[in-house]
């Protein structure tokens, strides 16, 4: 009986961490997910999402239509592309960048493509060695509940950089915040613990 009662007690102490540390998330995504970019910045990383074919996925569009109403109001701001091609889709995701922006009006030579990368990590990295070495003031635009993550691996990466949140379209909310916390979680794992060892 007492082995059952400590069981339980630990179990509702897993639990209620647990959902501090769910809430510490929320709230980090939050501070990332209403901010106002600068003016004028030099350049702008524009992340890779899921493209259907040759159509990017409602969350994509979002972040794409993100930064053609930035780059269409601050006329001296170089885009940077940034997105490989995954299964199922028939251009890279840098390429389905490039085409949204210039059917909004955003000229060719503006864009600057970076489709090799795979993954959060190498949109920042690839994309950094793309950044004209007289720029310094930039932005990232992702969505919303990406942004925390994507600024952290920024920095991380000696970049220091603003965002722009894209809205995350509702029917996406909840695929897209719970893999989120699960790509944080990763992060963590791999900055505070296992690249300490």
């Amino acid at each position: 009986m007492k082995n059952k009662k400590k069981g339980i007690q630990l179990l509702g102490l897993c639990m209620a961490l647990g959902l501090i540390y769910f809430v510490f998330l929320q709230v980090k995504i939050g501070q990332y997910s209403d901010v106002e970019a600068p003016k004028n910045a030099d350049y702008l990383i524009v992340l890779g999402a899921r493209v259907k074919g040759t159509v990017p996925s409602l969350a994509f569009a979002s972040r794409i239509e993100s930064a053609a109403i930035y780059l269409t109001e601050n006329e001296n701001t170089i885009v940077i592309a940034s997105g490989g091609k995954g299964p199922g889709e028939d251009i890279s995701e840098a390429e389905s960048i490039k085409r949204e922006l210039i059917k909004k009006g955003i000229s060719e030579n503006r864009i600057i493509l970076e489709d090799q990368s795979t993954d959060t990590y190498e949109n920042i990295r690839f994309s950094k060695k793309l950044i004209p070495k007289e720029a310094k003031a930039g932005i990232i635009v992702t969505n919303n509940f990406h942004l925390y993550r994507a600024i952290s691996i920024a920095r991380d990466n000696d970049l220091e950089v603003k965002g722009i949140p894209a809205k995350t379209p509702l029917i996406a909310v909840p695929k897209s915040y719970t893999r989120e916390y699960l790509a944080i979680t990763k992060f963590y794992l791999k900055k505070y613990i296992l690249d300490s060892i």
